[in-house]
């Protein structure tokens, strides 16, 4: 039997369409889509991680310092989650096809993660870099079998070419991990926290994407927990003032800080469920972390030490209040990615951030439960050039 074609009336030239067109653009490839799901929801799915009290001194009373341990992730940082959430979101959504490379805008622990989760899938994975990224980070993205391109200008733009360039999927953590996230689940983020510390008052964490704070929000509003969300925020981040004058077109140089901080106000980073943002200077960041190092055993990376800082200006806010309640906050990541970077003086040296005044500080409030700020405080100088650490 025939079909008739017609003519298609939006043509000019009045070319016919056939009725009968079939096109296999698109093929099916759901059975290797199904196997990749299966094992990123099985044997590949994050893991739950340890919820660590932080001891707090005696004059803080019943307030409570909860550390969510995400650097033990298989791939070593809280993006474990991200990469995962980014892969599932892209196969789920038809993106990602069989035989497709995978491509980020990266050069740090989202191009680590991903790199780890794509060897397991067997699928091709490249890292587009500023020139400048840290040797130790370009070499961990080979061991887990990634490609690295270095190049100069927008890794974002860049990252983009290449896609297009070996016909991949650019996954495009900036604009997708809000929405990647599966914040309704219950093998979350938000509900191991929730689970462990069901009254739990805060959460804070700085935003790289502003994905893993949003989620933990959403879930807590979906199942009316009482959670609040604050965002610590580093020197030239344009997060802050975006959220604060409620405009996304701001603009900055970037934050040092590596994992946070963005020199422009990114499409995943939803102002709406930020209850409290606080600016942490690069010096208190350092100074936290490296007290944590030193004192209490956590050797952690410098987005750590901003989220513990932040806590603490919670908890005193707490203190002055009623006395009660509970505060966490993520281990994002190990020093150990830092050696020759946030745990070497030289280097925060010519970086001009002295951290030792606000050591003192930080000493005296997990001594003491007492707070007393350093006199001075030196901002970190403005950056030459944008800076892109994520």
């Amino acid at each position: 039997m025939s079909v008739t074609a017609r003519t298609n009336e939006n043509d000019p030239e009045g070319q016919v369409v056939d009725l009968n067109d079939e096109s296999d653009v698109y093929p099916d490839d759901r059975e290797w889509v199904d196997k990749c799901i299966a094992r990123l929801r099985g044997d590949l799915a994050p893991r739950q991680t340890k919820l660590d009290e932080i001891p707090l001194p005696s004059a803080l009373g019943e307030l409570k310092l909860y550390l969510k341990r995400e650097a033990d992730q298989l791939s070593g940082s809280h993006k474990h989650r991200l990469a995962a959430a980014l892969l599932t979101h892209a196969l789920a959504s038809g993106w990602l096809a069989k035989g497709q490379c995978v491509v980020e805008a990266s050069s740090g622990s989202t191009a680590i993660s991903e790199a780890w989760y794509c060897r397991q899938l067997g699928i091709k994975f490249y890292a587009v870099v500023p020139k400048n990224t840290a040797p130790e980070k370009q070499k961990l993205i080979e061991t887990y079998g990634g490609d690295v391109v270095p190049v100069s200008g927008d890794i974002v733009e860049w990252a983009r070419r290449v896609a297009k360039r070996y016909d991949g999927h650019f996954m495009d953590q900036f604009s997708y991990a809000e929405r990647a996230y599966d914040w309704r689940g219950e093998h979350s983020l938000a509900a191991e926290l929730l689970g462990a510390v069901p009254k739990l008052s805060w959460f804070t964490m700085g935003a790289g994407t502003g994905g893993t704070g949003t989620s933990v929000a959403r879930y807590a509003r979906y199942n009316s927990k009482g959670l609040r969300v604050c965002v610590p925020d580093p020197d030239h981040s344009a997060y802050f003032d975006g959220w604060y004058w409620k405009d996304p077109a701001v603009t900055d140089q970037g934050s040092q800080i590596e994992g946070i901080g963005r020199p422009r106000v990114e499409a995943s980073f939803v102002p709406t469920t930020v209850n409290r943002m606080i600016r942490v200077h690069d010096a208190a960041s350092v100074a936290t972390m490296r007290y944590l190092s030193d004192r209490m055993d956590i050797h952690a990376g410098p987005s750590t030490g901003t989220g513990v800082f932040s806590a603490i200006r919670i908890l005193l806010g707490m203190a002055n209040g009623d006395p009660k309640g509970s505060v966490a906050t993520v281990m994002c990541d190990s020093g150990d990615r830092y050696t020759n970077e946030f745990y070497n003086d030289e280097w925060l040296a010519a970086k001009n951030i002295d951290y030792q005044p606000w050591y003192a500080t930080i000493g005296q409030f997990f001594e003491t439960g007492d707070w007393a700020p350093p006199t001075t405080v030196q901002p970190t100088p403005r950056p030459m050039t944008t800076l892109w650490n994520m």
